[in-house]
């Protein structure tokens, strides 16, 4: 497999980040310890499919970590809670808690949801409280430190993955283009940080697969109608430039952790009709994500703000 120098420079973090047997408390891997570092993964969570795939990924983890999982909606938002991951690694004997939202940006209503839960902030908005309130999730009563990593944002490791769906898909990289489409907040403001991370993802992936043309976009999933609406007009416009310079069916690549109704239905049907090959194949089970989590909580990067790094 081909790989760019952002691989490489992710991949040689990796093992920077673990050059003895003890990192910050913690035994790896494998071992156990009382008051060791545990990890608790928070996902957004929806139907038995979508998380079946966050569970599986966890289960490789604990090797590494004592390793728990919170939803903060869908089916297990109530069994999985933050409150009730974090209390079951806390009874376990851990001294500290990473915890590492498993999305694609840190800036996002969830991300700063997660940040509150873990008292990294002291406030949000009213209705980012209250929907937190309507998902059963609240902050856990604990006398351990809670420490909150970036998402994926910028991460190389989200570039090899990325470049490795779209390598699987493409016929003729050389000769094609490449969109990346991810799902993305409503806020204007955090839309364009997103965007930013995910053009330098995008460069990552062309140097890496060597494309024609590499462009990103946001569905703006859960923004008012109108500017959804706006935003997939936008996706299908620039596919259609990228299909006519390059006379090639364009590679859709979904930027989703797991799979679900985003990848299953609502991608297929925004971009239906135009010169496109899909498969729909989210991040998850590719081994750099795993890799990613690794190299965060031997760093134990801290984000200390609301507005992400």
């Amino acid at each position: 497999m081909k790989l760019g120098i952002r691989t490489f420079i992710g991949v040689g973090l990796v093992f920077l980040a673990f050059p003895v047997a003890h990192v910050d408390g913690a035994i790896f891997p494998g071992a156990r310890s009382e008051g060791q570092l545990g990890v608790l993964l928070v996902a957004h969570g929806a139907g038995k499919d979508w998380n079946s795939a966050i569970h599986e990924f966890a289960e490789r983890l604990a090797l590494s970590y004592p390793v728990e999982v919170a939803f903060l909606m869908g089916e297990e938002g109530q069994t999985s809670s933050f409150q009730a991951a974090a209390t079951r690694l806390a009874e376990g004997g851990v001294g500290r808690i990473v915890v590492v939202p498993l999305m694609v940006s840190s800036y996002g209503a969830h991300t700063r949801q997660i940040r509150y839960l873990a008292g990294v902030i002291d406030s949000l908005s009213v209705p980012q409280r209250d929907a937190l309130v309507a998902m059963g999730q609240s902050r856990p009563e604990l006398d351990i430190e809670l420490s909150v990593t970036s998402a994926l944002d910028d991460a190389p490791e989200l570039a090899e993955a990325l470049a490795e769906r779209a390598r699987a898909i493409a016929a003729t990289p050389r000769e094609q283009g490449l969109f990346l489409v991810a799902h993305g907040p409503s806020d204007a403001e955090d839309a364009t940080r997103w965007m930013k991370n995910l053009r330098l993802i995008a460069s990552g992936v062309k140097y890496d697969v060597g494309f024609a043309d590499v462009r990103v976009g946001l569905l703006q999933d859960d923004a008012p109608k109108e500017v959804r609406a706006e935003a997939v007009r936008r996706i299908r416009e620039i596919i259609e430039l990228q299909h006519r310079v390059t006379n090639q069916p364009v590679i859709v690549v979904p930027v989703l952790v797991s799979r679900g109704g985003i990848n299953n239905d609502k991608i297929p049907r925004d971009l239906a009709g135009l010169p496109i090959e899909y498969t729909g194949a989210p991040l998850l089970p590719h081994a750099a994500l795993e890799r990613w989590v690794l190299r965060e909580v031997a760093a134990y990067r801290t984000v200390t703000t609301s507005a992400g790094r």
